[in-house]
């Protein structure tokens, strides 16, 4: 039985992206040698960085003046590597759930931090719109998506300040406005790649205004210096970032990858707000994520849930229950996921409301 994988990471990736990491694990770039033994110092995997961090630069318009490193230690690393980096004074953060709710923990380690908002009054289910930045502010962090609750800014904010974002779970499902940002980084297992590098795009000339004394490894200008090879590099997902990066530039880069996630979106959007059984949990369609879709049952049916998964799982869904702090369902539509995988569960949901 096929599988239609919605989980929220390690999530869905592309059969191209497997199938040429696959063959790299058995034999890599002819070496003879396997992806998993190879020397990162080779000329053939120092090849594979260089061509990701380009193909990161293409996809995304990146501007003269930044660095793309790949990093380990996941994204929650950077909820103090920013701070190490960017925070002389103060800082703003926007709290729009539970990974926002973390960097602002690692952040307050480092000065002040201005909470300018938050939505945790309504379990994070809408972005907070009407607040004010302060001006003199060393930079404004934000969650573009929130995988645990449903929530997504898909714009590059005008507040008169430089901007941060986590870009985790919907990095290269829009364009953005690089130069308005002085970091931005991606764990990669959403969008990307397995579990185990991090993408960080930073504006080279923001770095090295902070008083304090930053340890080697938890310096960018570390990681620029040696264009990310200043210690043993993931390799293994690196390597398949790139085949990522590689389908996302055939399928036509970054417009098209958008314009197939929302039709995607739609369609299952769509489907939970004409139906009797299902609600979504974000009610305002202006803050609905497109990668993250978080529905329930509505209130009479709410103890039918079990056996909506179990009904789902009967037509290879897998991956659709709910975050345990929200409940309910989630379906994951990351860039790999085909629109066929969504008209499945789509029409699993229409046959298990009408035998109800």
């Amino acid at each position: 039985m096929k599988k239609h994988n919605f989980y929220a990471g390690p999530s869905i990736l592309s059969e191209y992206t497997i199938k040429n990491t696959a063959d790299a694990i058995l034999n890599f770039a002819d070496t003879g040698l396997s992806i998993l033994e190879v020397s990162h110092r080779s000329k053939e995997f120092q090849a594979v960085i260089d061509e990701a961090a380009a193909l990161v630069k293409e996809l995304l318009n990146v501007p003269q003046g930044y660095s793309v490193l790949f990093l380990g230690g996941g994204a929650s690393m950077q909820f103090c590597m920013i701070p190490y980096n960017f925070l002389q004074n103060k800082a703003a953060y926007l709290d729009t759930g539970t990974w926002a709710s973390n960097a602002i923990k690692e952040a307050k380690l480092f000065g002040e931090v201005d909470v300018v908002a938050s939505s945790k009054d309504a379990n994070y289910t809408y972005i907070p719109k009407d607040f004010t930045v302060p001006a003199d502010v060393d930079y404004f962090h934000f969650t573009t998506n929130n995988t645990i609750y449903g929530t997504e800014i898909r714009h590059d904010p005008d507040l008169g300040v430089r901007l941060i974002a986590d870009m985790s779970s919907d990095i290269f499902s829009r364009p953005i406005d690089v130069a308005k940002y002085d970091a931005i980084y991606a764990g990669a297992q959403k969008n990307l790649a397995p579990a185990g590098v991090t993408i960080v795009i930073v504006k080279d000339e923001a770095l090295g205004h902070v008083e304090r004394a930053i340890p080697t490894m938890l310096n960018y200008k570390t990681h620029i210096a040696k264009g990310s090879m200043f210690n043993t590099p993931p390799v293994l997902p690196i390597y398949s970032a790139l085949q990522t990066l590689r389908w996302y530039r055939d399928m036509g880069g970054i417009e098209a990858l958008e314009k197939r996630d929302m039709e995607k979106a739609a369609l299952l959007y769509e489907a939970i707000d004409s139906s009797r059984m299902f609600q979504g949990t974000v009610t305002d369609p202006a803050d609905r994520s497109i990668m993250n879709v978080c529905f329930v049952m509505t209130p009479e049916y709410k103890d039918l849930e079990k056996d909506f998964i179990d009904f789902a799982g009967g037509r290879g869904i897998v991956g659709i229950k709910g975050h345990r702090s929200v409940g309910g369902f989630r379906a994951s539509l990351y860039n790999a996921m085909p629109i066929d995988s969504v008209r499945v569960l789509v029409e699993a949901m229409k046959d298990f409301e009408a035998t109800r």
